[in-house]
């Protein structure tokens, strides 16, 4: 039986939010962009090269928040939630 949360066509989000960090990253070879279903909506798991971890996040956090708020607006046109996780570079998933 095939996993439905396996799909190779992009989850809602997940084109808007490569979009904008491929504006955002220095070194987008790093740039890895992970997306998943699950019960609780569509999760993307961001991975960005150490030196692109401080412009990711912003100053207090504001830039990551304000793309959460994004995509909150993005999923609410689809009717999902979609939610938005940084991994630290050098740290497992």
């Amino acid at each position: 039986m095939a996993d439905p949360t396996a799909s190779t066509a992009p989850l809602p989000g997940y084109d808007f939010l490569r979009f904008v960090l491929e504006q955002i990253v220095e070194d987008k070879e790093s740039l890895k962009i992970e997306q998943r279903l699950d019960d609780l909506g569509v999760l993307l798991t961001v991975h960005v090269a150490e030196k692109d971890m401080a412009k990711l996040i912003g100053k207090q956090g504001q830039t990551v928040k304000s793309l959460r708020t994004l995509l909150r607006v993005v999923g609410g046109i689809s009717n999902q939630r979609i939610n938005l996780r940084v991994i630290e570079p050098n740290t497992p998933s």
